[in-house]
């Protein structure tokens, strides 16, 4: 079996988190809201993650990035691109690695990589990790509205996300139902631009950043905003 047989989805039981902000931690709560436990790592130490791991509950705990990185059967990598030579790899070998970050250049520095498009971000990331299966997700939507548009399976207004990646596709699109949402297959890491700030699929189909729920935006919209994608 390999990571891109849904059947492994059972076994996904405890989210590893690199990176605990907005969106890191939004996605904590809805794994533990799902029934996952989490472990949770910062650049900071396990130390200053004490106040957010009481407020998320029993189900979680902190932890140093490679511990982190050693217990999630799935691993969320939520950090700036700048950071990701950081991340640990040889933990993460073989395991799904689902990434949100964005490229914003007047944060991380020009990386000229990515300037000149010979990768995504995404695609650099899985140059660090060789041996993980690098997945991108969660990084289109503000992380109030992925807190409050998660939606039962089958529900008539469940939102959709888009994910791209080479592999374990299955696995993500199977925790991503676990926490509420639909996934649409947005092609390999090579393709996760389409999904990248300034691209129409970026934060608009989900309602403007101020307001504080948004709206559900269902998989033909999705893939409509994807397929209007241009460079």
């Amino acid at each position: 079996m390999t990571w891109d047989d849904p059947g492994l989805a059972g076994v996904m039981t405890t989210i590893g988190f690199i990176g605990s902000g907005m969106i890191g931690g939004t996605v904590a709560r809805l794994s533990l809201a799902a029934g996952h436990q989490v472990v949770m790592s910062n650049s900071r130490g396990p130390e200053t993650l004490q106040d957010l791991v009481a407020k998320l509950g029993p189900l979680a705990a902190a932890a140093t990035a490679a511990q982190a990185a050693e217990a999630g059967d799935l691993v969320v990598v939520s950090i700036p691109v700048k950071a990701i030579g950081d991340v640990p790899a040889k933990p993460l070998a073989g395991k799904p690695v689902l990434d949100t970050g964005n490229y914003y250049p007047q944060r991380d520095g020009q990386i000229e990589v990515l300037d000149n498009g010979a990768l995504t971000s995404s695609g650099l990331l899985q140059r660090y990790l060789p041996d993980a299966h690098v997945v991108k997700v969660f990084n289109n939507i503000y992380y109030k509205h992925l807190e409050s548009l998660t939606r039962p399976s089958g529900a008539p207004d469940r939102t959709a996300l888009p994910i791209a990646g080479d592999d374990a596709k299955a696995a993500v699109t199977a925790y991503l139902d676990s926490i509420g949402y639909d996934a649409v297959d947005g092609g390999t890491l090579a393709d996760s631009w389409r999904q990248e700030p300034g691209t129409p699929v970026y934060g608009a189909p989900y309602g403007p950043f101020t307001s504080e729920t948004g709206h559900p935006a269902d998989a033909a919209t999705i893939r409509a905003a994807l397929a209007a994608a241009h460079r």
